[in-house]
């Protein structure tokens, strides 16, 4: 008898621990399922484009961009860390995107979104940091990444001098002495910057290929890289990849703000820009 008693606590044992596998490993399935973990795949739940189990839905489909569905997703792909996102302007942001008479769309290969890679280059012998905003640029009949803007701490420093007083200037009838006094500019290179229109700036994405041309800049890594959306309209959000445990991971909307106007759109790209 003592011996049946022993051989049914070890089957029920046994069979415990395998209970207990199986729904650890449906927890880890589960949260793999809701962990965003491409970019693509944030456009695919972010329009209501695939089932919860990860399988993708095509135009035709039942379900392809499902107003319940979308619902689910556009409430679980921003940052729940982030106190920052209210849960009011969360809602005002989904009941508009997610809206039964005119829903919003976010495309992967429209204007309106572009990428900031963060790199590590050596420079001077130095490890530097740069940053590289890159946007999407159709070729024949496909799309290829590009560099669009570039910002390099060195570079906009070499462009920072303040203003003199009284200011510097080439006198109006300079040209009369065959500008002769440009001697006078080139010898100030640190208020150069006086001498040009005001309409210009600094173009620092050919001073980025002219250093990097002249084997000044070296390439090592990627160290950051999070993108920014404008297609919705009346909206500016982030997006970052955060690696954590727990379904709340992956690619998340870190960022959301509400624009009032255009003036507020041209600000958050110029700050985004450094400019």
């Amino acid at each position: 008898m003592r011996y049946i008693l022993i051989a049914i606590i070890l089957v029920f044992t046994s069979l415990n621990v395998e209970a207990q596998g199986l729904n650890s490993k449906l927890v880890d399935e589960g949260i793999l399922n809701a962990s965003t973990k491409q970019v693509n795949q944030f456009f695919r739940r972010f329009n209501g484009e695939e089932s919860t189990k990860g399988e993708r839905y095509y135009p035709g489909d039942r379900d392809f961009r499902n107003h319940s569905l979308r619902n689910q997703y556009l409430n679980l792909i921003f940052d729940a860390q982030n106190n920052s996102i209210s849960s009011q302007l969360k809602r005002d942001f989904v009941n508009q995107v997610n809206s039964q008479a005119d829903p919003q769309y976010i495309d992967f290969h429209s204007d309106g979104w572009f990428a900031e890679v963060t790199t590590k280059f050596l420079y001077q012998g130095a490890d530097v940091y740069i940053t590289l905003f890159m946007k999407l640029e159709q070729e024949n009949l496909g799309y290829k990444w590009v560099m669009s803007n570039v910002y390099f701490p060195h570079f906009k420093n070499l462009f920072s001098s303040v203003s003199s007083d009284p200011p510097k200037f080439l006198h109006p009838m300079s040209h009369e002495i065959d500008f002769m006094n440009l001697i006078r500019v080139f010898s100030d290179k640190d208020n150069v910057e006086q001498y040009i229109e005001k309409e210009s700036s600094p173009d620092y994405l050919s001073m980025f290929l002219y250093e990097l041309k002249k084997g000044n800049l070296k390439y090592q890594s990627v160290t950051n890289l999070k993108f920014h959306f404008f297609q919705i309209n009346g909206w500016y959000f982030e997006l970052a990849n955060f690696n954590r445990p727990g379904a709340n991971s992956g690619w998340l909307i870190s960022s959301l703000t509400k624009l009032e106007s255009e003036t507020d759109k041209e600000a958050i790209i110029k700050f985004i820009m450094h400019e």
